[in-house]
């Protein structure tokens, strides 16, 4: 009998630790971060329409009229890069960025939770707070020396592209916390905080 006592006292006090642990701005914090990211992932898909127009503009002009553009070339490659860039935090929170499933499903819920938690604070934040650094650099170098590109006779600016990969790096770490603590929540109870949608975005 005391035993027994004892087992549910030991587990009445896991439960007050866990609670404590995932208190309700624990959820909220995930939850706005999420939606955050989901909606900036869903206004950037917008430049997949201009996009679509230079690209189709370019086609028609060049091989109906033999008539091509100076511009279409910088302004696809620099609207494709930014769609591409930005899009990045909104396929994090989605959990489609790339991972060997043939050896992650063989692992369970809890090794699962430790191995992205500790990536997350050993590969994941260094690697952003390094991409951030560097790019917004070279971001204020382009636009204090209205750095022109040197693709095409065009030859726009260059910073509103390049101003893309400290934002892109920025998104990034703000998802990453929203993933971090869903990491932490799965190594704790050795469950999944949500299932991933993951495919193609």
């Amino acid at each position: 009998m005391i035993g027994r006592l004892n087992g549910v006292r030991a587990t009445l006090t896991l439960l007050g630790v866990l609670m404590a642990d995932f208190s309700p701005s624990y959820y909220k914090t995930i939850k706005i971060i999420d939606n955050f990211s989901e909606w900036t992932g869903n206004a950037f898909s917008w430049l997949s329409v201009p996009l679509a127009i230079v690209v189709f503009y370019e086609v028609v002009s060049r091989y109906f009229f033999n008539d091509p553009t100076i511009w279409a070339y910088d302004l696809s490659y620099m609207l494709y890069g930014a769609l591409f860039m930005l899009g990045a935090a909104i396929t994090l929170r989605r959990g489609a960025h790339i991972r060997t499933d043939m050896l992650w499903e063989k692992f369970s819920q809890t090794t699962k939770g430790k191995i992205d938690f500790y990536a997350y604070i050993i590969f994941f934040f260094p690697g952003m707070i390094l991409l951030f650094t560097t790019s917004i650099d070279d971001a204020w170098h382009a636009l204090t020396f209205g750095e022109l590109s040197e693709q095409t006779p065009w030859r726009p600016y260059l910073w509103p592209l390049k101003s893309v990969v400290p934002m892109t790096a920025l998104l990034m770490m703000i998802q990453g916390v929203s993933e971090i603590l869903k990491s932490w929540y799965m190594m704790r109870t050795g469950k999944e905080f949500e299932h991933k949608i993951g495919g193609e975005i």
